[in-house]
């Protein structure tokens, strides 16, 4: 069964009396363990197809399913509900609340999903490293460190999908193939299936299946299709 199943899924906008094919029609899937990659340039509708598969936006036309059950589809209250159990978030920026704590991030998701505590998510910190920086606020951190938090957020409730767009496009090269790495272990040690959205074509070598996003079109690559700087 595939974490993420993208059945003829379309996305167009009116911008005045022209119509913009943002997304033409893909298929694509993604199984539990699986990192995959998608690469292309600006404006090509990567941001789109991610958005669409976290439930941000509707498509046009098509469906999406989430672990075998109807996504695109479900009303917004329903679909929150199953975006919030199911899928992580790493975003370009962190999306840190600048006013609240490493550890008070963490303890908002409790709150969210009205939990207790979650100890294995706090362990989370220890294993991204960032567990000595639970009493420091986002803009204590360095950029590598707002995104390790980041990604123990994304983890903190066990989701079994990660969305990560352009996560490492604020980092030095260290910072970023670190990044990566941790991704690619939480693919393969918790069973996540995680698409990452990046420019940089160095990172897809962690990644097990490359996809190239050019004007709407999805396609795979092999890796040695794709020359890296």
């Amino acid at each position: 069964m595939s974490a993420i199943e993208v059945k003829n899924v379309t996305k167009t906008f009116k911008d005045g009396d022209a119509t913009i094919e943002a997304l033409k029609e893909t298929n694509f899937s993604v199984e539990k363990g699986e990192f995959v990659a998608v690469i292309g340039p600006s404006g090509s509708g990567k941001s789109t197809f991610l958005t669409i598969i976290g439930g941000l936006q509707t498509p046009t036309e098509g469906e999406v399913r989430i672990n075998n059950q109807a996504f695109s589809g479900k009303k917004e209250k329903e679909r929150a509900k199953l975006r919030f159990d199911e899928i992580g978030f790493i975003l370009q920026a962190s999306n840190l609340v600048p006013f609240l704590t490493v550890k008070k991030q963490l303890e908002l998701v409790d709150k969210v999903a009205k939990q207790k505590v979650n100890k294995k998510g706090l362990e989370l910190l220890e294993q991204l490293e960032v567990d000595s920086l639970e009493n420091k606020y986002p803009e204590e951190l360095s950029g590598g460190e707002r995104q390790r938090v980041a990604i123990a957020r994304a983890l903190y409730n066990d989701p079994t999908i990660i969305l990560a767009d352009e996560p490492t496009a604020s980092l030095d090269t260290e910072k970023a193939y670190e990044v990566v790495k941790i991704l690619a272990k939480e693919a393969k040690e918790r069973e996540k299936a995680i698409i990452m959205v990046t420019h940089d074509l160095r990172l897809v070598d962690y990644c097990d299946k490359v996809y190239l996003m050019n004007d709407g079109v999805l396609s795979e690559k092999k890796k040695q299709e794709i020359e890296k700087e």
